[in-house]
């Protein structure tokens, strides 16, 4: 309860003191409005970053606890949620990718596009543009991978895409277009994709011309590579679904020269030894005071419906729902690839080096509705029977955006504010 004072009328000079007390308390109380309110425009902006990561959506309640690091992000449920979702149309992305836009291909049912994860102990922050964008101002954010993390760099794309003005953004291919760069001019900030489907050094690391059917990798070379994301701030990586066969071509040596040795590895000992090179670049070159590095889990593909109940020669084509079996894993994910990730990441941390895990795997396990199938461009001309066979050209590995990679993006925008 406030207290009441009481002003003793003794003398004129009493009386001129309290005044001048008040005004001097008035003015204090102007200059710290002033600070406040530029503040709100970029000065206390340590102050609006832990606010988001504490809780940045209006469906958050105050008894929850939001940070991830005393949460499992991970573990949840997708929720449907026509209200919010989708983040943005895939219409207005200036930059929407052919191979993942289903609705310009003539996907009709959008209920893909709706879906939230919820975390069942939190709240997953909601995708905050703004506030992104100026954490990396001045900054370099690079995704490196295969295609699902290029799929992953579009979602980020189109997220931030509507608040950068046209004349205020571009986009620019270089290196043999194995290096893409969303430059967002007024922040000095790019968000970038580099084509490395193995990570280390293979020869398939033309963006374009990498379908070959002898693949050959070099796992102990991976400098040609890293040079292109030396100076990172943010490196989100992943490597997977090009391992996915037996054995792997490996080769100690150079591509060309006479002298190179050849053996056919087993794949998860050639798997291991790519890794094992990648996290020793990493210790060596990474500036552990600059750089947050991040590596995406494997992404899980839906091309057997018998899984799910369906005959033997469906697959993800024309699914409509999610699979709802909680701990769903389908014969496409590989345990064993994830054991030897979190085993390296788990040697990097005693090395001093941290590496965040993002394990999208369970989640995106459910979403066999989330595949581009049909709609999708198709890059060589289709025959008479594979159009009386749809599912024979169904893509069921990448994912539509807008879709399960913006879930991706909002667990990642989640742990760089943590």
């Amino acid at each position: 309860m406030a207290k009441l004072y009481h002003i003793v009328p003794s003398t004129l000079g009493s009386i001129r003191c309290s005044l001048q007390s008040s005004i001097a308390f008035l003015i204090t109380i102007c200059v710290i409005a002033v600070i406040y309110f530029a503040g709100e425009n970029g000065g206390l902006y340590d102050q609006k970053e832990e606010l988001l990561t504490n809780c940045s959506t209006s469906k958050c309640s105050t008894d929850q606890n939001h940070s991830s690091e005393s949460c499992d992000l991970f573990s949840g449920k997708w929720v449907f949620d026509n209200s919010s979702y989708p983040l943005y149309k895939e219409d207005e992305c200036t930059f929407m990718s052919d191979q993942l836009a289903c609705q310009k291909f003539g996907r009709k049912d959008l209920d893909y596009q709706h879906w939230r994860w919820q975390p069942h102990q939190c709240n997953l922050p909601r995708f905050n543009a703004t506030v992104l964008l100026e954490r990396l101002r001045n900054k370099r954010m690079v995704f490196v991978g295969d295609s699902l993390n290029r799929g992953q760099w579009v979602s980020m794309v189109c997220l931030v895409d509507k608040i950068i003005p046209p004349g205020l953004k571009s986009m620019h291919f270089s290196f043999n277009n194995s290096l893409i760069t969303l430059k967002a001019k007024e922040y000095n900030a790019s968000i970038e994709f580099y084509w490395s489907p193995l990570l280390v050094e293979s020869n398939s690391d033309d963006p374009v011309n990498h379908r070959l059917p002898d693949r050959i990798v070099r796992a102990q070379a991976i400098d040609k590579h890293a040079r292109h994301w030396t100076d990172a701030d943010f490196l989100i990586f992943n490597t997977y679904l090009w391992w996915r066969r037996p054995f792997m071509n490996t080769l100690w040596g150079t591509f060309g020269s006479t002298d190179g040795i050849y053996k056919r590895v087993e794949m998860l000992r050639s798997y291991e030894m790519a890794l094992k090179t990648w996290s020793d670049w990493l210790e060596i070159h990474v500036d552990r005071n600059k750089s947050q590095l991040y590596f995406m889990s494997m992404s899980p593909t839906h091309e057997w419906g018998e899984e799910w109940g369906r005959t033997t020669d469906e697959n993800c084509y024309n699914e409509q729902e999610m699979i709802e079996k909680e701990g769903y894993r389908g014969r496409g994910t590989d345990p064993r690839m994830m054991r030897i990730v979190e085993d390296t990441i788990d040697d990097l941390k005693r090395r001093g080096l941290q590496v965040k895990l993002m394990n999208i795997t369970q989640l995106s396990e459910y979403r066999k509705d989330g595949h581009p199938s049909i709609y999708r461009k198709q890059w060589e001309v289709l025959n008479e029977e594979q159009l009386a066979k749809p599912t024979s050209y169904s893509d069921c590995i990448h994912w539509c955006v807008p879709g399960v990679p913006d879930v991706w993006n909002e667990l990642l925008f989640a742990h760089i504010f943590t």
